[in-house]
């Protein structure tokens, strides 16, 4: 099916032919405008209701409100962003919008999976609702994390990233190596890790030794402990992989945390034995990005399985952990690995 221009540019009371030659009726809206088909009730009776929000607000106002202005944004959140509701998936329907042929609209994903409207039951083509998404373009729609304490607005072109990285998103089990599914809040992780993963050790204090043992163990393994200081929670992590050129380990430290907290600390990881040292200090990895990442691309304390074998005693590796508030770092002259 074509797309249908519902772009309008009369004013009210103005009839203007479409294409398909079928009259249309325009209504200016804060200098947008905002065309429906005058024969379906539905629209006529959102045109009214975004009207009324919108003199509301100028009148609160004494003028036209703006985006800038707290009492303005809020007006956005509250009044407009509501008719961008998906029927499916009652997330926002943000552009492209489309809409079946009595004006109910649809997000993008939900659109393929559906063949009629779930809203009037009636056919959907690919139609696109221009006039909405030019509307879409001024409104600020809240975080989908809202409901878990989330308090930013962002126009629907920042909205994407944002939640992506957004503090307030579900966090996954950090603990590696385990296929526990569990999500949840920041605020319950060390709780789960407690109550479900009760075999992780905790140590406290700012300097600890991560004693990992069995090293020699075949295949890929994982030693995880936690340490707890500066009333935070950190997770030590120790993965050893199989590649095609040998054995490597990789040492890394995330903190229970938010990445704005994890800023705050530095750690650093040494390795001390037979005259010799390797050390790594890095800034915590947050439990929002997790470790995968920083592993891969060996953002961490990295060494091969002869390298672990010359500082290791009884198959048995001890890894000497500092974490540190951020300045004051007992030796900053070490910027990354060093041996």
């Amino acid at each position: 099916d074509p797309i249908l221009d519902l772009e309008c540019r009369g004013r009210k009371g103005e009839s203007v032919p479409n294409s398909s030659g079928a009259i249309r009726s325009g209504f200016l809206i804060s200098g947008l405008s905002l065309a429906v088909v005058e024969s379906q009730r539905s629209l006529r009776l959102l045109r009214r209701k975004m009207t009324s929000a919108l003199s509301s607000g100028a009148k609160r106002r004494g003028g036209p409100p703006t985006p800038t202005t707290p009492d303005a944004t809020a007006m956005q959140k509250t009044e407009l962003a509501c008719f961008f509701e998906c029927p499916v998936c009652f997330d926002y329907a943000l552009p492209p919008i489309y809409q079946c042929a009595s004006g109910h609209l649809l997000c993008a994903d939900c659109r393929p999976k559906i063949s009629s409207c779930p809203s009037c039951r009636g056919p959907l083509g690919n139609i696109r609702n221009l006039a909405m998404e030019k509307v879409a373009q001024t409104v600020f729609f809240p975080c989908k994390h809202s409901t878990n304490g989330c308090g930013t607005l962002l126009l629907h072109t920042e909205k994407l990233e944002h939640e992506e990285n957004c503090e307030f998103r579900p966090y996954s089990c950090p603990c590696p190596g385990a296929s526990c599914k569990w999500n949840g809040s920041l605020e319950h992780v060390l709780q789960h890790l407690l109550s479900c993963h009760k075999s992780i050790t905790t140590l406290h204090g700012e300097d600890i030794v991560f004693l990992a043992t069995d090293i020699n163990l075949p295949g890929a393994v994982d030693w995880v402990m936690m340490q707890s200081c500066y009333g935070h929670n950190f997770m030590l992590v120790l993965e050893k992989q199989d590649r095609g050129d040998g054995q490597h380990f990789y040492a890394v430290v995330q903190l229970i945390g938010s990445r704005k907290q994890s800023e705050k600390f530095a750690y650093r990881l040494e390795l001390n034995g037979q005259r010799r040292r390797l050390a790594w200090e890095a800034t915590p990895r947050s439990i929002h990005d997790g470790i995968a990442s920083a592993i891969q691309s060996s953002d961490c304390l990295s060494f091969d399985a002869n390298t672990a074998q010359t500082f290791a005693e009884n198959g048995n590796l001890g890894i000497n952990v500092t974490i540190s508030m951020v300045g004051t770092i007992s030796d900053p002259s070490v910027p990354g690995a060093s041996g």
